[in-house]
């Protein structure tokens, strides 16, 4: 076996000059990470939604999406800070499926990362510049990040990364807030060990560099639910889950104590339909518990124009082809609820 390097890829500063940012959008992104970064501060009683597609599998799509989430925010500015989801890199769990835009713009054609990283850019672009509204991504590859960081108001750490060096060390270079998920193990000190690691300095190397880096203070926490030993699914957002995570937090004396809870994933045992529950569910806990509410600071969202999944091939417009995703008419009632009971 061996490995073939089919292709040199731009670098960043190259993509960034091929889809630059006018003033107008770089001025826009930096109010938008001030608002986010005082809810993680505790600053704001606001939260984030942290909502859209599973993968951003499609440009006209996702943008018809961000569209409709657009006109929500205005109506939920005084309580809600909405992101909008932009996954352009997915993890698979054994390897095999559609690993996202960065490999794949095309999901019907072959993989292509150069065409790929130019299409990731393009869309988080149009995202800020044509609706004012910065995004997520999950960092599945660290030196990927430079292509869109100054894009995006939130970065999320997938299950199966948060143990990962390079993962930490980078999130204690970025500015906005870096969520770190409970590993698929559901063990609470891997993903605090993460926090502590990304809110600290350090020296290491980056893209070819020696780079020192300052400490993420916005790094936190993400309950996405685990999988137990017989590789059942299992929810970890129940008020016990968030009593322990807030003690065991808080033992660490780490800056700006923020727990986003993701509602789908293992917490839902992936039916989509079931975050509405969740969500309501975790606002309950918080009007029982002053320390769980000033811990809770958002939610994670998969959301979709269309209920449910397909495979790649059924081509059905807006609807996911990967994970299960909540359509819009349920995801905008949502995000009113979520609203009213603030």
């Amino acid at each position: 076996m061996s490995m073939i390097f089919e292709k040199k890829l731009p670098i960043p500063k190259e993509v960034k000059e091929a889809y630059p940012l006018s003033e107008k959008a770089i001025g826009r992104k930096a109010e938008i990470d001030e608002q986010v970064a005082k809810i993680f501060k505790g600053e704001s009683d606001k939260l984030v939604l942290i909502i859209g597609p599973c993968s951003a599998d499609r440009e006209d799509a996702v943008l018809e999406y961000i569209e409709r989430l657009c006109r929500v925010q205005e109506k939920v500015s005084d309580k809600l800070i909405l992101i909008p989801r932009v996954y352009t890199n997915k993890p698979r769990t054994n390897g095999s499926g559609y690993k996202g835009m960065a490999h794949q713009p095309d999901p019907h054609a072959k993989p292509d990362t150069f065409k790929g990283i130019l299409a990731i850019r393009e869309l988080h672009s149009r995202v800020l510049t044509q609706y004012g509204m910065s995004t997520a991504d999950e960092m599945l590859y660290p030196a990927n990040y430079r292509y869109l960081d100054d894009l995006m108001s939130y970065v999320a750490i997938g299950a199966r990364s948060v143990e990962n060096q390079e993962h930490r060390l980078v999130s204690s270079g970025i500015t906005v807030p870096v969520g770190m998920k409970n590993p698929t193990s559901g063990d609470f000190s891997v993903m605090l060990n993460s926090i502590e690691a990304a809110q600290h300095s350090h020296t290491f190397v980056f893209r070819g560099w020696q780079v020192k880096t300052t400490g993420n203070d916005m790094a936190h926490a993400i309950l996405r639910g685990y999988v137990n030993k017989h590789g059942k699914m299992m929810p970890n957002y129940h008020y016990e889950d968030l009593e322990l995570l807030y003690d065991m937090y808080t033992k660490r004396g780490l800056k700006n104590l923020a727990l986003v809870v993701d509602a789908n994933h293992s917490n839902s045992a992936k039916n989509p339909f079931e975050q509405a529950r969740i969500c309501k569910e975790v606002l309950h806990s918080t009007r029982h518990n002053n320390d769980v509410k000033s811990m809770v600071k958002g939610f994670m969202i998969e959301s979709y124009l269309e209920d449910g999944s397909q495979s790649v091939d059924d081509g059905v417009y807006g609807k996911s082809i990967t994970d299960p995703c909540l359509g819009w008419e349920k995801s905008e009632r949502l995000i009113y609820d979520i609203a009213d009971l603030i």
